[in-house]
């Protein structure tokens, strides 16, 4: 399609309208008139005429799959091809998603001839985790004369992929991904002893007399001990609660757009701040989990996920490895919160069923409604047994001792820190049931969740509780 342009319609006001004007006011300059806007007319017309054919040849290509993480500047590589190989200027629109942020709407490109394939890189930063689709590309092109410009609508089948930003996180535990392994021993305390089978050794004083192997000993006529070593591939489960509980928001925070467009000859972008939506509960249970996943990696662990709501909704079973990793990312990176109420009892079944191998479970919930705790005590009998269980969630706002904040001046500020105490009260009872069942339980701040998962899941390795 063609659209008529500034200069069309300044063109017109200067030729047409003084000369209609002269024609209407002296009839006999009615031929003279007509002749100059006929001109104009069929100028206009060879230049509409050369502005459709502009954009023939010219295709764009988006890569079927882009990958980005939320809240960090990224770009898109968009190739353009020129069969013909003439010079020409583009202006380029992205219909992108809301979720996905860019300073421009266009962009502008020029074309050098002799060259094909042409490279656009359109700076955006995601506002929001999950799936996008980018089902069309759009291109405009200047007629000859500037009197037109010819548009176009390509087809596109694009995919964004916003994954959770997880360079905070990991800044937070920089110790932890530091690669140290080729510097030097690193010693390392842990308490207790291994229970793998490594090996037989002949007896030295001061062995225990259980680590005697008495069939051994009995074949070659003398003291045989049993040798054990630490356990490296044990599997490691993050239980994610996607429930009703889950959708509430934990903070609100902005974000910079900035970036450039490279090209050759493209308009530069220049910093600018856009909100971002606030996290969600789910949204930092996904990034602790996937933190986690990181931890069990370096320590040689498998690791496996359970999202679960009123159903056992994924599983990914306890592997190693990076390609593993990438599909406990893409498990997750649109996992939304469901209005459903979760069913522990399915989800107990569920564990009991599929996991006949000792693994560490780490429950990601919410247990501040009376009923669902209750109904997660009744049901957890099934697997506290078997398997060595820790369950976290995102302290309530308010949840806190009645006399810890000096600052409250009114009496209705009194009655709502009350209130925090009660539900802080009810929480501290669940702990105190949970662990008296062997459950280890604990209310985490926000801000701090990803880091004391993993120092939980640390200090279950160095103990070998597992």
């Amino acid at each position: 399609m063609i659209v008529p342009r500034n200069r069309l319609l300044l063109w017109t006001a200067i030729i047409v309208l003084p000369f209609a004007l002269l024609a209407a006011i002296e009839p006999a300059a009615l031929a003279v008139s007509g002749a100059v806007v006929g001109a104009f007319l069929l100028v206009a017309a060879v230049d509409a005429l050369v502005a459709r054919r502009g954009l023939r040849g010219i295709s764009a290509e988006l890569p079927p799959v882009s990958r980005m993480s939320k809240a960090r500047p990224a770009k898109l590589e968009l190739r353009l091809r020129n069969l013909p190989q003439t010079p020409r200027q583009l202006r380029v629109g992205l219909p992108l998603p809301e979720a996905i942020a860019s300073e421009e709407e266009t962009l502008t490109i020029a074309l050098p001839a002799g060259s094909e394939w042409s490279h656009l890189s359109w700076p955006c930063t995601p506002r929001q985790r999950g799936s996008f689709r980018l089902d069309a590309v759009f291109l405009e092109c200047s007629s000859p004369l500037g009197l037109w410009a010819g548009r176009k609508r390509l087809e596109s089948k694009a995919e964004i992929r916003v994954y959770p930003n997880l360079l905070t996180e990991r800044k937070n535990l920089a110790a932890l991904f530091l690669n140290r392994g080729s510097f030097g021993v690193h010693a390392q305390r842990l308490v207790g002893k291994g229970r793998d089978f490594e090996k037989l050794r002949e007896y030295v004083p001061g062995d225990s007399f259980d680590e005697v192997h008495w069939k051994a000993t009995a074949r070659r006529g003398r003291p045989i001990t049993k040798v054990f070593q630490v356990e490296r591939t044990q599997e490691v489960y993050v239980v994610i609660d996607s429930s009703r509980l889950t959708a509430r928001k934990v903070g609100a925070s902005r974000l910079k757009v900035a970036g450039s467009v490279t090209g050759a000859s493209a308009e530069n972008l220049q910093p600018s701040t856009c909100d971002v939506q606030p996290d969600s509960t789910l949204e930092r249970f996904v990034t602790a989990a996937l933190v986690l996943g990181l931890a069990a990696e370096k320590q040689g662990d498998h690791f496996g996920l359970i999202t679960f709501g009123d159903r056992v909704d994924k599983f990914v079973r306890a592997k190693n490895g990076k390609a593993h990793y990438s599909a406990c990312r893409d498990a997750l990176y649109t996992l939304e919160p469901r209005i459903v109420s979760p069913d522990f009892e399915e989800l107990c079944t569920f564990i009991r069923l599929r996991l006949r191998r000792r693994a560490l479970l780490v429950f990601l919930t919410a247990l501040d409604d009376p009923l669902l705790a209750d109904a997660f005590l009744r049901n957890l009998d099934l697997i506290r047994n078997q398997h060595l269980v820790l369950v976290n969630m995102l302290q309530p706002p308010g949840a806190v001792p009645l006399f810890t904040n000096p600052n409250v001046a009114s009496l209705d500020a009194l009655y709502q820190h009350l209130g925090g105490h009660l539900q802080w009260q009810r929480l501290r009872e669940l702990g105190k049931v949970l662990q008296r069942r062997g459950v280890k339980f604990a209310t985490l701040e926000n801000e701090r969740l990803s880091a004391e998962v993993v120092s939980q899941y640390l200090g279950v390795k160095q103990r070998q509780l597992l």
